[in-house]
């Protein structure tokens, strides 16, 4: 199922390290099975109605080797529970009733921005550069990469295009993991493939998804104790488990109730949020001013803030108040917003069902030993 959201853009980026098993890592390490043998279990592993399994095993291990990740049976099994989840292995999922999701984003920026609805029309009428309108093409999208597309030359060839849009294609995720695309671009330059057109259509291909998804998935250091937590992430944004047991933590200290939403601040803006609301309360017992918490709460997206004083007083301090030692992983509380859901989901859904599937594989993993 596609739970991502449509039109939402990624986390910053941090430096690409190995995953081994749940653990975080100093240095990278090599893989130790050799491009032959890490196709060869991935055949093994893919689940039985898997069609052109070579393909998938091939695209798989080249990203594997190309990011210097450990290709272990928990690596691999991780990234295919992903991908049966978010796309049952199809490289361009077709998405139910995509023309009216397209349509009601055109009919909403429209609306915002007072323009009329004939206005639009006409412009949906226009011969696009492949011969046919865009309300034919739009009316044919079964795919986000071909609605994709269609924006582009929208963008690119109507005037309106760029006055919805400002240039930007709405389309943020795609392809067999549902990667944010922002997040690709920041990591085309190791892309092992040449692009023949840009790296947006290259994250609709089976090689570009599924390289640019592992990235996500495995491409940073956590300390986590089970695999469930980076699922989460992989929905909710790096590290949002470790920062949601950090807000239960705060919460739990300073007895005010907050969103176990993994954001230590507001992204992009120097106010206040909620959460550093609730820790500037607790700066006298911890011994920290206003400035010293917001520096250490902005290494949220980093394994770094992990080694800050204040997460590690913050947990001393309520682990003292509770009796015992509060989780260090938490799943986020958040649920999934995007036109492609219509039913009440959340990123712990999300995480448990990827779980699932990942027990599947391990199990299938032990069977063909």
């Amino acid at each position: 199922m596609l739970v991502n959201r449509f039109f939402r853009c990624c986390l910053p980026i941090i430096p690409l390290m190995v995953l081994a098993g749940c653990s975080s890592q100093s240095t990278q390490t090599l893989p130790s099975r050799t491009p032959d043998q890490t196709r060869a279990r991935i055949v093994q592993l893919l689940p039985a109605k898997v069609a052109d399994r070579t393909g998938w095993a091939t695209d798989i291990q080249v990203a594997f080797t190309a990011q210097g990740l450990a290709a272990t049976d928990e690596n691999l099994c991780s990234v295919l529970a992903v991908t049966e989840q978010e796309s049952t292995f199809q490289a361009d999922p077709p998405v139910p009733g995509l023309d009216k999701i397209a349509r009601s984003e055109i009919n909403r920026r429209a609306g915002k921005l007072h323009i009329p609805e004939f206005v639009v029309r006409s412009a949906l009428s226009i011969t696009s550069p492949d011969g046919k309108t865009y309300n034919q093409r739009l009316d044919a999208a079964r795919t986000e990469g071909q609605l994709s597309a269609i924006f582009d030359d929208f963008i690119g060839m109507v005037p309106l295009g760029k006055s919805l849009f400002g240039g930007l294609n709405p389309v943020h995720t795609g392809g067999p993991m549902q990667v944010s695309i922002a997040f690709a671009e920041k990591r085309a330059r190791d892309y092992p493939y040449p692009v023949a057109h840009s790296i947006r259509q290259e994250v609709f291909t089976r090689r570009g998804g599924m390289y640019f998804g592992i990235a996500h998935l495995l491409g940073y250091p956590v300390d986590y104790n089970q695999s469930l937590y980076r699922f989460a992430d992989f929905n909710a944004g790096w590290y949002a488990s470790r920062n949601a047991a950090f807000q239960n933590a705060v919460g739990r200290a300073s007895g005010i109730p907050l969103a176990l939403d993994g954001d230590l601040t507001i992204p992009g803006s120097y106010a206040v949020g909620s959460t550093e609301r609730a820790v500037r309360a607790l700066g006298k017992q911890l011994g920290l001013s206003n400035n010293a918490i917001r520096r250490q709460l902005e290494k949220g997206d980093s394994l770094d803030f992990n080694e800050t004083d204040l997460y590690q007083d913050v947990f001393a301090l309520a682990d003292r108040q509770q009796g015992k030692p509060l989780p260090r992983a938490v799943l986020p509380g958040i649920t999934l917003q995007s036109p492609k859901i219509t039913r009440n989901l959340t990123t712990a859904w999300f995480a448990q069902r990827v779980d699932e599937r990942r027990q599947r594989c391990i199990s299938r993993a032990a069977a063909s030993r």
